[in-house]
């Protein structure tokens, strides 16, 4: 299931590494927000993918743009990830009640109990304005999350 373009995108509410609660509605009006699901910290290909917007990160996280990262890991994973790799954006805790954002974004996995990977740009109202789904074991382009935000 993906979420229809143009619609308002799923509320929520999650914990960041540090413990903060971090919710969608707390941009609105103030900034777009790049919407990063991947399944698991520690692991290869999203390893990859997050270092890649952390090392283009004024692009991701800037006045105009917040780059939120979520995983089903807990927090306290979140937390050693972030640090080990040297995240500076919110890297989300989807762990309690398991998956339920990811669920509500229609990407979560219950074989693997993990969101596939899936990205999604919300404008400052909260709109949808793209996305993109791809499977476990496939890495999503930078280049495409750089076209969706100049469409902004």
């Amino acid at each position: 299931m993906s979420l229809t373009i143009g619609n308002p995108a799923p509320e929520f509410e999650l914990m960041n590494q540090h413990g903060d609660k971090i919710s969608l509605a707390s941009f609105q009006g103030k900034k777009n927000v790049v919407l990063v699901f991947y399944p698991f910290s520690f692991t290869g290909i999203c390893t990859g993918e997050l270092c890649a917007l952390r090392d283009d990160l004024s692009l991701f996280q800037n006045e105009n743009v917040e780059l939120l990262a979520i995983s089903c890991d807990s927090v306290a994973v979140q937390r050693a990830y972030a640090a080990q790799e040297e995240y500076t954006f919110p890297v989300l805790s989807d762990f309690w009640p398991h998956g339920e954002v990811s669920k509500a974004y229609g990407i979560f996995n219950e074989t693997r109990g993990c969101p596939t990977r899936g990205t999604f740009v919300i404008d400052k109202e909260g709109i949808l304005r793209w996305q993109v789904l791809n499977s476990i074991g496939e890495a999503r382009l930078l280049e495409d999350y750089k076209a969706a935000l100049a469409q902004l």
